[in-house]
Formats: C-alpha cells, sequence, structure tokens
C-alpha cells in the first residue's frame, strides 16, 4: 500500500513533567498559606500526575466504564460493581498520595493545604477517582458527632493503602468511605428526605431511597433518613459484619456526561443495617459539615480542570504552526491562552485560600468564620468559570479536541459536574447570602480579608463599595445573590493577587476582570504581559518556548 502521507504539524503527547514543582503558582500559594513544609511529597505527586502511565491508566479508567450485575448467574442478589483494572491501579495511587488523609495525619499548621494540594494535582489526573477520596476525606468531619465510631474505624479510614474486597470492614486494613444523602423529590433540599429509619436494638434498620449514590461498594457511607418528624444522620456499612451484603439494592449505574470511570448509581435501601451518628434529629447539621469540605472540594477541582486545560493548550499551542507562525506567536491566540492562564492562576488562589481557612478554622475563631463564606463562594465562582474556559481550551485544539481520543474532550464533558455536587450555583448563593446576613462574625472575617487590598485600585474599591451596597438591604438581596457571589469572588481574588502573586498578575486581573471585563478569554482588552503570564503557566516542558 503507497504512503499517501506523512505526520507533522500535530503537537504529540505532553512530555513526563512534575505537575507541582513547574507551577509557579502552586509553589507560591502552598508557601504563602504555611504548607511549605509539605514540598517534597507534592512533588512526588506531582511527578506521578505528569507521567505518560497515568495519563494512560485515566484513558482505560474513561473506556471502560465500571459494569453492574444485580444477580449472579443462578439468580440471587449480588449487588456488584465491576471496575477496569486501571481504575483499582488509580485508586491505590490515590490513597498512597494520601489524598484522603493528610490533613488528618499531619499534626502541623497547613496540613489541609497540603492535601488541598494533593487534590489539585489528582483533579488535573483523573477527577474520578477524586470523588471516593474526597468523601473519605470530608466524612471525619461528620464521624466526629460520633467519637466511638470515629475510634473504631479512624485509623483504617486514613490509612494509605486500597483494598476493593468486598469485606466487612472487621477484616480489612483500609476503608473507604462514601455519603448518600439526594432522593427523587428533593435533590438539594434534603429536608424532603423521605427514606425511614426504625430502632432496632442498638441499631436502626432504614427503609427507603436515594437518588445519586456514589461508589455503592464503600465499605462504609453516610447517608440520611427520617426518626419520626425529624431526620437525622446514619453510618452503615456496605457488608455486614457476618460477611453478607448489607439491604443495599442497586437498581442501575447512572449514564453520565462525564467522570465515567466512577461508579454512581441509584439504590433502594430495603431494612439497611445503620447506627445514628450525632443526635436525633440533627441528621442535616451533621452531614453539612462533610459536604462543606466537599464543596472545597468542588473549588479545588473545578480550579485543577482550569490548570490542566490551560497547560494543555499551551502545549498544543507551542507545538502547532498556521499560517506560516506557531499558534503561540500569534498575538490573538497569546491573548487568550494569557486569559485562560490569569484565570486558572485566580481560582488557584482562591481555592487554596479557601484550604487556608479551613486549616486554622479550629485554632482561629476568625479564620472558622471566614471559611464558611469562602468555601461557598470559591465553589460557586471557579465552577461557573471552569466549563467556559474547558470550552475556550477544547477550541485552542480545532477539530483534535473535539475527539474522544483527546484528552481534552474528557475534561470538557467533567466541567459541569462540580457546580452541580454538594449543591448547584442557586444553592450555593443563597448559602452565601444566608452566613453574611445572619452571621455577624462570617461578615466581619471577609471585611477583614479585603481590608489590605482598599486603596490599591479605585475598581477594585468601587467593587467592594457595592458588595457592601448590596448588604446594606438584605431583604432585597436574594434576587441579586448571583451578582453579589461573582463579585465577591472577583473582590476576593483580586485581593489574593495583590497580597501573594506578581504585581503585574493582580493588575492584569483587575484590569481584565473589573475594569474591562469581556464575556470571551481574551476579549477583555488587558493588554501587556501576555509573555510573563504564559511563560507563569507553562508547566508542560516546552509548552511556551517564546514566551
Amino acid at each position: 500500500m503507497p504512503v499517501t502521507h506523512e505526520v507533522f504539524n500535530q503537537a504529540g503527547e505532553p512530555p513526563a513533567h512534575d505537575a507541582f514543582t513547574g507551577d509557579a503558582a502552586l509553589l507560591e500559594a502552598v508557601s504563602a498559606f504555611g504548607a511549605g513544609w509539605a514540598a517534597p511529597h507534592l512533588a512526588a505527586v506531582g511527578a506521578r500526575i505528569g507521567s505518560p502511565e497515568l495519563r494512560a491508566l485515566a484513558r482505560e479508567a474513561n473506556r471502560n466504564p465500571p459494569e453492574l450485575a444485580a444477580f449472579d448467574r443462578f439468580g440471587h442478589r449480588i449487588d456488584e460493581v465491576a471496575f477496569h483494572p486501571a481504575w483499582h491501579r488509580l485508586m491505590g495511587m490515590i490513597r498512597a498520595d494520601r489524598f484522603h488523609s493528610l490533613a488528618w495525619t499531619e499534626p502541623r499548621p497547613g496540613a489541609h493545604v497540603a492535601r488541598a494540594a494533593v487534590a489539585y494535582l489528582w483533579g488535573q489526573g483523573e477527577p474520578g477517582v477524586c470523588c471516593p477520596a474526597a468523601m473519605t476525606f470530608a466524612a471525619t468531619a461528620a464521624l466526629a458527632h460520633a467519637p466511638d465510631l470515629l475510634a473504631r474505624f479512624r485509623d483504617r479510614i486514613l490509612a494509605p493503602g486500597y483494598d476493593p474486597r468486598p469485606l466487612p470492614p472487621a477484616e480489612k486494613p483500609a476503608l473507604g468511605v462514601a455519603m448518600a444523602m439526594t432522593e427523587k423529590q428533593g435533590g438539594s433540599d434534603l429536608r424532603q428526605t423521605r427514606t425511614t429509619a426504625t430502632r432496632a436494638g442498638d441499631s436502626w434498620r432504614l427503609t427507603g431511597h436515594k437518588w445519586f449514590f456514589s461508589v455503592p461498594t464503600s465499605d462504609l457511607f453516610l447517608t440520611l433518613a427520617r426518626t419520626g418528624e425529624t431526620i437525622s444522620c446514619f453510618l452503615a456499612q456496605g457488608w455486614r459484619d457476618d460477611g453478607s451484603r448489607n439491604a443495599v439494592r442497586i437498581q442501575r449505574l447512572k449514564d453520565k456526561l462525564g467522570n465515567r470511570s466512577n461508579a454512581s448509581s441509584e439504590v433502594e435501601f430495603d431494612g439497611l443495617e445503620a447506627v445514628m451518628v450525632g443526635a436525633e434529629g440533627r441528621g442535616i447539621a451533621t452531614i453539612i459539615e462533610m459536604a462543606h469540605l466537599t464543596r472545597l472540594e468542588c473549588a479545588l477541582g473545578a480550579a485543577a480542570l482550569m490548570r490542566q486545560a490551560t497547560s494543555l493548550a499551551l502545549h498544543h499551542a507551542a507545538h502547532r504552526r498556521a499560517f506560516q507562525r506557531a499558534l503561540i506567536d500569534q498575538p490573538l491566540m497569546r491573548a487568550v491562552l494569557a486569559d485562560m492562564a490569569l484565570e486558572a492562576e485566580a481560582a488557584l488562589w482562591l481555592a487554596l485560600r479557601a484550604a487556608a481557612a479551613t486549616d486554622a478554622a479550629a485554632r482561629n475563631p476568625a479564620e472558622a468564620a471566614l471559611a464558611r463564606i469562602i468555601v461557598p463562594v470559591a465553589k460557586y465562582w471557579t465552577c461557573k468559570r471552569a466549563p467556559a474556559l474547558l470550552a475556550e481550551a477544547l477550541e485552542c485544539h480545532g477539530g483534535n479536541g473535539f475527539v474522544e481520543e483527546h484528552p481534552i474532550a474528557r475534561l470538557y464533558r467533567e466541567a459541569p459536574l462540580n457546580g452541580v455536587w454538594e449543591g448547584a450555583g442557586n444553592v450555593i448563593c443563597l448559602d452565601v447570602l444566608r452566613a453574611l446576613t445572619r452571621t455577624p462574625e462570617a461578615a466581619a472575617a471577609l471585611a477583614a480579608e479585603l481590608a489590605p487590598a482598599r486603596g490599591a485600585d479605585t475598581a477594585l474599591d468601587a467593587l467592594i463599595a457595592g458588595v457592601e451596597a448590596m448588604l446594606e438591604r438584605p431583604e432585597s438581596a436574594e434576587p441579586v445573590a448571583r451578582r453579589l457571589v461573582e463579585h465577591l469572588a472577583l473582590a476576593l481574588s483580586a485581593a489574593l493577587l495583590l497580597r501573594h502573586a506578581p504585581a503585574a498578575v493582580a493588575e492584569r486581573f483587575i484590569a481584565a476582570r473589573i475594569v474591562h471585563p469581556a464575556l470571551a478569554f481574551g476579549a477583555a482588552g488587558a493588554t501587556g504581559g501576555d509573555a510573563d503570564l504564559l511563560a507563569r503557566a507553562a508547566v508542560i516542558p516546552d509548552a511556551c518556548p517564546n514566551a
């Protein structure tokens, strides 16, 4: 067969790289927020994330999604989920990297920031395995309301190993934890929970359904059920102590837009054996402490997707030529890429500041109050910006980005997920408004966080003043809650960049997002500094050779 063409002018696979030490902004943020001591561990994680091995495993895990086997061939109910070997390999890696445990096992300041950096790196690798790791991490907050249960399971929840065997928790050295809250009729409105719990000696039996239950093969999971007129929180084992499957009937696995390597399911509870966590009737308040941490995870995950998409776009633009020039040498493309890099960096600083507030919350009441605000603000804004940036990054690749073989297509399908997980946009905005209008400490902590930025730029001062004006009339703030949270996110991002990032980055952000904002990346009209922004964002080697 004759050769009709040769392959050239294709970017090719990115080379192996360290996604931590090559990321200037991430290095600076980790140091600024007190986690510089974790740099050796983060460098090891970064090298793993930038490796061809991990890229191949992520591709295989998504090409071969989990499969449900509700019954065996003889008709016995088994409710098993079969995962591709790539999934199990990735799960072993993410637990070894202490995604789920670093915040709880390092007794020093900055532990939550270090763990957030691990999450940020893994969000660039394979978001599917981030879900079970994040739930396992966050479960500790809810289990703190049941000290006996926490003492019983803590060491194995935080163990660095991975054990997928379907066995009772007592027989396993490492445990994964999930949560199952939403029901068909309720969604984010957990007060509409209809699952019921009846007492059975020292435990309870739960009957009902859950509309979204990710990782239904988990060893332990937290859930909600009604005890009379009120809603309580419960912990259930996936397998009973006698080795039998607990009463979790997997009805089907969700056929999802993205996050395909991960198993999300619809389940029925038919007399599920469980124990109560926290006070009876305080279920939503108990489990929301877990949800607060997973909302932080959404912000980190969205920021990670923006970082990875920008990296891939830079790599492509540096190695693709059109109209006699490399794409990255063309002024309009440089403006687009620089704007994407600016957005990704701002998202990183906002998410890691939220992690820093979470880290200091137990030691500093003002930081605890700030965490109450900045976590949902970061969750809302980064999750809104990620789909737009991923669409732009896909467009940077042209038709190559629109085929499933390319990782940018998988990232694009992943981008909307964090916006709906743990509360969609309106729910999050109302939560921010509730905290600001009902918790004076939170409003005061926010004002203190923004205070150092006052006077640095007249446009930023006007933005902050506008936020304050909206809050002066809380009774009329709900219709404009999205604008309020958007302006808070912009003000916080600008303040963080002014304090920690190079001056040129902060000035460019204020110009492009506050002074002359635009609807499309690269259209804000901010000029100057493209080369520095692109060089700063070039995590992948040779992604910006001419910056």
